[in-house]
């Protein structure tokens, strides 16, 4: 059967000018002319316009829906390609919510929205490069310390609530900050010159007890606590320093959030007794 271009217009949905185009650009050759010269088309013609119809429809482009008419690629494979397309896009609206969610309840200033912008916007190859120069400067080229590693790592989800996202905005931020990365370095040297991995265990069990109980820093009592660790002065004082640090406690708050694990005890109190007590 032969169709007019008023024809096909009329069958497919589309408008004259839309079937004169993909004519035009060779999609959609006719099968012939009458004998006034008028394009004519065939049921295959019909068929190809049903076919553009539905991708472009779909939002693939002139050039992929040629690659399909030609047989270079099938609808299907094309379908699979503009999905996950569209999915990292959806992944880029949903953490582009999350910041126009978090500067409004921040009240952030321009600058401050700009820089969460970009943090929220980063791909996730991106992401993992900001997540491993952090660790490999925080932590150096230690395969002993590659536990540690794991337990430091944000693994933000692909659908992440806002409370993840806009955690991940702020962790973002601390990754990149010099002196909380200088202050895990010396832990980490500390740990490699001999401070064992569990002082910050063996701080909590003695000396959490005095700070519930009331016991002055500036005690004989807590004195006594302080010699029971049985530490070097000089460096329980280089390892309080680093590890007291406010930004490792609120890094450990953000991790949780974002991992789904529970919430890290506090030892912020126990840390500022024992800077107190060795202090005196």
């Amino acid at each position: 059967m032969q169709y007019s271009i008023g024809e096909l217009a009329h069958r497919t949905g589309l408008t004259v000018k839309a079937v004169r185009f993909y004519s035009d650009r060779g999609l959609v050759p006719p099968s012939g002319r009458n004998t006034a010269g008028q394009r004519r088309y065939d049921d295959a013609a019909l068929a190809r316009l049903d076919v553009i119809r539905v991708l472009r429809d779909l939002g693939i482009d002139l050039a992929t829906i040629r690659r399909v008419i030609d047989g270079e690629t099938t609808v299907a494979e094309v379908a699979a390609e503009h999905c996950a397309a569209v999915a990292a896009q959806i992944g880029v609206l949903q953490r582009r919510s999350a910041v126009l969610n978090a500067v409004a309840n921040r009240g952030s200033r321009p600058e401050e929205a700009g820089l969460a912008h970009q943090r929220a916007l980063l791909s996730e190859v991106e992401r993992q490069c900001l997540i491993g120069d952090f660790l490999a400067d925080a932590l150096g080229d230690r395969p002993e310390l590659a536990g540690i590693a794991r337990t430091l790592t944000p693994d933000l989800p692909a659908d992440p609530s806002p409370e993840q996202a806009e955690a991940w905005i702020e962790l973002a931020a601390l990754m990149r900050d010099p002196e909380f990365r200088a202050n895990l370095r010396r832990l980490a040297d500390g740990l490699e010159a001999g401070l064992r991995r569990d002082l910050t265990a063996e701080v909590r069990d003695a000396v959490t007890p005095a700070v519930a109980a009331g016991i002055v820093p500036k005690s004989p009592a807590a004195k006594a606590i302080v010699d029971g660790l049985g530490r070097d002065p000089g460096e329980l004082r280089e390892w309080l320093r680093a590890v007291n640090d406010p930004r490792r406690e609120r890094y450990l708050e953000l991790l949780g959030v974002i991992n789904g694990w529970a919430a890290p005890e506090s030892l912020a109190p126990t840390f500022d007794w024992l800077a107190e007590a060795m202090a005196a």
